[in-house]
């Protein structure tokens, strides 16, 4: 598995001290494997011990949220945020409000986002938060309730100068406006304390747009300078239908593609004429429906049960947007065998280490989740710029900074991948890029 003694030590004692969070060790062992080439021309990062600070979080904070639905029953659930690192900037990542998230899940998050973040050339940390309660189905009044319980416990540990948390799965502009009421109800600051705010409460403009335009930026650059390509006149299957799935398929019909999947956790539309947005958008967006009605809104549109089944229909472009390790080996492997060149993440861990592997060996353009779906933190970093100077930018300016910093992200990855002796992975070289610079910064600040 590893070559590097150091890089085999720590992963060891990760595995030793880890071994019930499989979600946080698949994150690490595809990080430390490209991390040989990267330790081994570095020796002072194992005399400072980089490694065994990187996997082993700052701080992880666990609480109890108690609150009460519209019946007047009290609810429990578990709330949750990983302070993972913080050697160039205040810990910066998102809260995830959905039945699946536990503390490995978190930290998986967590360790990807010192990357992702690093990625970005903005001085942000690494941290990630949420909580196992699921707002679908519950009324506005009880989200606001759960929000309001979440962050009374919450607001003690961030700041905008120490954790600035935004969104991610189920958290959105309504979650995140509660969260930061409430925030500053109890602290009685006005501060850019949370990023993915509404326009008329510091928000900034292309937040909401950033995550999914910025897949499809990367992706555009990616083709540009690996396969002088492009995304015109290209079918492209893209899983979800929250914000990143929707504005990854506005941003791709712009560039002249195809789109013709949607899905969300029941099943998946395909439309061989190509996703009608002002649908989807109309679905998921401002009624929170399901999928299933787009195929009995729009002809010709075809729903199927099982939302894995997305990647059986035919593409050139694979852009998964929904959650962590939706492609396994044997949906890779169809995708290939369908023809698909090229896979870019917009979710975070979208693939598994095998499905990876069938992309490797199929010379498959693979781009990680940690730089090609960094669009959103990107636009959340500037929303913190923006808060600080107390100002607000264009859409047209900030959508122009996010396609400079998703363009920079794929050159500095490729330097990174040439540096360290393979030319051409965009995997490897996103991993060492971010690595490199947190490391140094590690180094510089002593051992703490």
């Amino acid at each position: 598995m590893f070559t590097n003694e150091y890089v085999k030590r720590v992963y060891a004692q990760v595995e030793q001290r880890d071994g019930n969070q499989p979600e946080f060790l698949q994150a690490v062992k595809e990080v430390f494997e490209s991390l040989e080439p990267v330790v081994a021309k570095h020796p002072e990062y194992e005399a400072n011990g980089v490694l065994e600070r990187l996997v082993e979080p700052e701080r992880v904070v666990k609480f109890r949220v108690a609150w009460v639905d519209d019946s007047g029953a009290v609810q429990v659930n578990r709330g949750y945020r990983i302070q993972f690192n913080s050697a160039i900037g205040p810990y910066k990542g998102g809260l995830r409000f959905h039945p699946t998230v536990t503390e490995s899940v978190v930290k998986f998050l967590g360790f990807e986002q010192i990357l992702k973040n690093s990625l970005t050339t903005l001085p942000m940390g690494g941290g990630k938060g949420g909580s196992d309660f699921n707002p679908k189905g519950r009324s506005d009044a009880e989200v606001m309730r759960f929000c309001q319980a979440f962050m009374t416990e919450l607001q003690r540990h961030i700041g905008q100068f120490t954790d600035v948390p935004a969104g991610d799965i189920n958290v959105g502009g309504r979650e995140i406006g509660y969260l930061f009421g409430q925030y500053k109800r109890i602290r009685d600051e006005y501060s850019g304390v949370l990023t993915g705010k509404g326009l008329e409460f510091g928000g900034s403009l292309a937040r909401t747009e950033a995550t999914g335009y910025g897949l499809c930026y990367y992706t555009a650059e990616a083709l540009r300078v690996l396969r002088n390509d492009s995304f015109k006149g290209k079918t492209v299957a893209i899983s979800g239908s929250g914000n990143v799935a929707v504005f990854a398929t506005e941003k791709a019909q712009e560039l002249g593609a195809k789109v013709v999947t949607a899905s969300d956790s029941n099943g998946y539309v395909y439309d061989p004429n190509g996703i009608q947005l002002d649908v989807v958008k109309d679905i998921k967006l401002n009624n929170r429906g399901r999928i299933k009605e787009y195929a009995d809104r729009v002809p010709g549109a075809e729903y199927h049960e099982d939302c894995k089944g997305v990647w059986t229909v035919k593409c050139d472009i694979a852009l998964p947007c929904a959650t962590q390790n939706e492609i396994d080996e044997e949906s890779a492997k169809t995708l290939v065998a369908n023809g698909c060149t090229v896979v870019c993440e917009g979710a975070n861990m979208p693939s598994t280490p095998e499905a990876i592997a069938v992309y490797q060996d199929a010379n498959v353009l693979y781009g990680p989740a940690k730089a090609a779906n960094a669009g959103g933190v990107a636009v959340s970093g500037l929303e913190m710029s923006q808060n600080s100077y107390r100002l607000s930018w264009t859409f047209e300016e900030t959508d122009a900074k996010l396609k400079s910093i998703m363009e920079s992200i794929v050159a500095n990855s490729l330097a990174a991948a040439k540096e360290y002796g393979h030319e051409g992975d965009l995997m490897l070289g996103a991993n060492a890029a971010g690595f490199v610079k947190v490391a140094n910064a590690m180094v510089a600040q002593g051992i703490l």
